[in-house]
């Protein structure tokens, strides 16, 4: 399965950048995990028309038919292994999906509509570098639940 995570925000620094890769680099051949980024839209916009310009980039950049799952706020919450057993059933299905991770005002509507599904890591706010890296972290944590690794103690 190739998940991209399409990241809408500054290139992270190299501490983010060396921690997803690493996570990624875990992953079992066949199942491939890669980070995308989008500049986020100008702070001169207001917020909606920044949202708006960023949604239209968003989706040049997503592949036609790939399933996408917008990281948002108010998104379904799901515990590590409901997070497997998602991915997994996505898996089977799908070749590839997309997480789409939106810029500091959240998603333009355009997105949200293109989702299959909404995920919320958390009802807290977070900053889009630990939301990379917590991303790349559940995927790997999704994978060894999956093959039954010990990595993954509850």
């Amino acid at each position: 399965m190739r998940l991209d995570v399409l990241c809408v925000c500054r290139r992270p620094p190299r501490w983010v950048s060396d921690v997803t890769a690493e996570y990624a680099r875990r992953l079992p051949r066949g199942f491939d995990l890669a980070f995308h980024y989008l500049a986020p839209g100008s702070d001169a916009l207001p917020s909606a028309e920044r949202r708006r310009d960023e949604a239209s980039r968003v989706l040049k950049r997503l592949r036609s038919g790939v399933p996408v799952v917008a990281l948002d706020v108010g998104g379904e919450e799901v515990d590590s292994p409901g997070l497997a057993r998602w991915l997994g059933a996505w898996r089977e299905r799908h070749a590839e999906l997309a997480l789409v991770v939106g810029g500091a005002d959240g998603h333009g509507e355009a997105v949200l509509e293109r989702a299959a599904t909404r995920w919320s890591l958390s009802r807290l706010t977070l900053p889009h570098l630990l939301v990379q890296v917590i991303v790349a972290e559940q995927v790997y944590r999704a994978w060894t639940i999956l093959d039954g690794h010990p990595y993954h103690r509850a």
